[in-house]
């Protein structure tokens, strides 16, 4: 039974490549934050488990990274290339760099002129955003509000400084891909928000979609297939929202508590899931509505507020997994909202969004502590493993490599 409801979860897998690549092509990739389902959901199997960097147990190589204040953006991967940006707050530099996921090698590091803002409070300063790639360009942003595309040896292709940057503390949102366009949450504090599609050759503006009645957020929006459309779930600062990826207009809207969190939709349940990520009640909307659904579409609330978390949740089947301090991993029934068990793991991250693989195992990987546990109705850990280098980041999947930042090192575990 449970296999057959894990199965259930995948099958939406390949309606998401309309948002990124072919499904042929990105099965073996992790091509923008969460990877290509923006959910951290991996077609892997037989993923190593254990690996000590004490050891070297499955610890294939480690690259030293140059200082950087860059604690939050993520690894992507694509094919035999891994790619990072690092950012020095202070001095406002900006970089892209590439490693050979085979060996670690850095084939090129890339500096991006900054942009028009200059921050005051750098508490999440000008690197929060993980980058997003087609396997021809990377596409990155940078908390002074500049976009560019990078090709793969390291040129920069185009460069465009955003005209609206009032984004609270830090832009924490990351771009996402979807056909030629490179869409960008844009939700600021002064209501000039939009949502913004972005010509991925050439940097220009397809469309922009005001969004007046919204504030700030750092969440990335999540590409999901609803009645056999295509559609964005975002978490803005008061609604969970579904968006029309081809012009960024509102599609429907449930009154809720968004910022830090991506939304996860299970299509077993029909159920997308938001909190905060800074401390708010969970809930569950049925994504099938027209307009606001807030009456009619939403299924429950959590009984308990989620304490702050700026990890993500993850979900298998009909079950969502979701991490929050004091290092505390809940299971929750995604039709009723039933808690199914509450467990505490002694360190596990709670910035780190966790990862599931097509063979039923959760992945609660960071640079620091990492859980493996089995999906199910208990919490079955299947190891503890340690790299000391804490950081902020989530990890990245792609040809049977784990790719972990740290913030000394760049990692690769992979059976050995």
């Amino acid at each position: 039974m449970r296999i057959t409801r894990l199965l259930a979860g995948w099958k939406w897998v390949t309606w998401a490549t309309a948002f990124a690549i072919s499904h042929a092509a990105w099965a073996e990739n992790w091509p923008q934050f969460r990877g290509s389902s923006g959910q951290g959901i991996s077609t892997e199997k037989d993923l190593p488990t254990s690996w000590d960097i004490k050891t070297g147990q499955n610890i294939l190589w480690k690259a030293p990274l140059p200082l950087s204040d860059n604690p939050f953006s993520s690894p992507i991967a694509w094919g035999d290339r891994v790619f990072i940006t690092l950012v020095m707050n202070k001095t406002r530099e900006h970089h892209l760099l590439c490693f050979d996921a085979r060996d670690g090698r850095k084939l090129w590091d890339t500096s991006i002129a900054p942009g028009p803002w200059v921050m005051t409070d750098l508490r999440g300063g000008y690197g929060a955003p993980t980058p997003a790639t087609d396997g021809q360009a990377v596409f990155v942003l940078f908390g002074s509000a500049v976009l560019a595309a990078v090709d793969l040896d390291g040129q920069i292709i185009w460069r465009t400084d955003l005209k609206n940057y009032a984004f609270d503390v830090a832009i924490g949102t990351s771009p996402i891909l979807y056909k030629d366009t490179v869409i960008l949450l844009s939700d600021l504090v002064d209501k000039k928000s939009s949502l913004i599609g972005f010509d991925k050759k050439t940097g220009k503006v397809r469309w922009e979609e005001p969004r007046p009645t919204v504030g700030f957020s750092h969440s990335t929006p999540v590409p999901v297939q609803i009645q056999g459309k295509p559609q964005l779930l975002i978490a803005a600062s008061n609604a969970l929202q579904g968006a029309d990826p081809e012009n960024g207009r509102i599609l429907w809207h449930c009154s809720a508590a968004g910022d830090a969190a991506s939304p996860v939709y299970s299509p077993a349940a029909n159920r997308v899931y938001i909190d905060s990520g800074r401390g708010s009640v969970g809930i569950a909307v049925d994504p099938t509505g027209v307009g606001d659904v807030t009456r009619t579409h939403l299924k429950w609330k959590l009984a308990k507020i989620i304490p702050e978390s700026l990890s993500s949740a993850v979900i298998v089947g009909e079950h969502l997994y979701r991490a929050h301090p004091p290092g505390v991993l809940k299971c929750i029934q995604m039709p009723t909202g039933q808690e199914v068990y509450s467990q505490r793991l002694e360190g596990l991250s709670c910035w780190s969004s966790p990862v599931v693989t097509a063979d039923g195992l959760i992945y609660l990987a960071s640079p620091d502590v990492s859980y493996v546990i089995k999906a199910g109705l208990k919490p079955e850990v299947v190891s503890v493993n340690r790299l000391n280098d804490p950081n902020y980041a989530s990890a990245a999947v792609c040809n049977g490599r784990i790719f972990l930042k740290g913030r000394n090192n760049l990692y690769c575990v992979a059976k050995r």
